[in-house]
């Protein structure tokens, strides 16, 4: 039985498709990461003593180009938002520190919109919609989330840059979508004002 099991994990692994095997490299285990890890290269950003990361104006890089289907069916581009914050979570129904910080980010992203913010969110690893949905329904999202399975979205990120590096993570855009902050572990109402106040700050 064993060598059974073992051979159909072989098998697996060698089905598995180039990009998704990078992105399984790159991804750690939901809420298991550790911040200090960089994109690669010159990447220009500093690391606060709370786990998050940001970049002095003058260094930031333009994020990539970030649209496509929304889990509601709908088509939803990021570029449409320039001159907004962006707050970018990437998230997944079967993670366990997603489901802990979705509270906050639905209560921070309705005390920010106001103030010029925008969040979206971008679910990946779900296979199917319908958990997705559920999960956005059970926290009360008021935001769009991009479905994004096999996590291409996540690879567009060039390295380099504060580029998303597991489950959850969050980047946060400038009002000139140049990536500004990013934290790779799940997030409280106070870090991701830690987050998004300053951006909303610069003129």
């Amino acid at each position: 039985m064993s060598y059974g099991r073992a051979s159909r994990r072989r098998f697996t692994l060698l089905a598995v498709p180039a990009a998704a095997v990078a992105l399984a490299l790159t991804l750690t285990a939901c809420g298991g990461n550790d911040e200090k890890v960089g994109g690669g290269g010159s990447t220009n950003f500093v690391t606060g003593s709370g786990g998050i990361s940001t970049v002095d104006k003058g260094d930031r890089k333009p994020a990539p180009k970030l649209d496509g289907e929304t889990l509601d069916g709908k088509q939803l581009d990021v570029a449409d938002f320039k001159g907004k914050v962006v707050v970018l979570n990437v998230w997944g129904s079967w993670c366990g520190p997603c489901r802990l910080e979705a509270q906050y980010f639905s209560r921070v992203a309705k005390e920010t919109k106001d103030k010029g913010v925008e969040f979206v969110g971008i679910n990946t690893r779900d296979a199917q919609k319908g958990p997705a949905v559920s999960f956005e329904k059970d926290y009360g999202v008021p935001y769009p989330s991009f479905f994004d399975p096999t996590g291409k979205l996540m690879l567009r990120f060039p390295k380099g840059t504060l580029n998303p590096q597991a489950i959850p993570s969050t980047v946060v855009l400038d009002r000139d979508g140049r990536i500004a902050a990013r934290s790779l572990v799940a997030l409280d109402a106070e870090k991701l004002h830690e987050m998004i106040d300053p951006l909303i700050a610069e003129k």
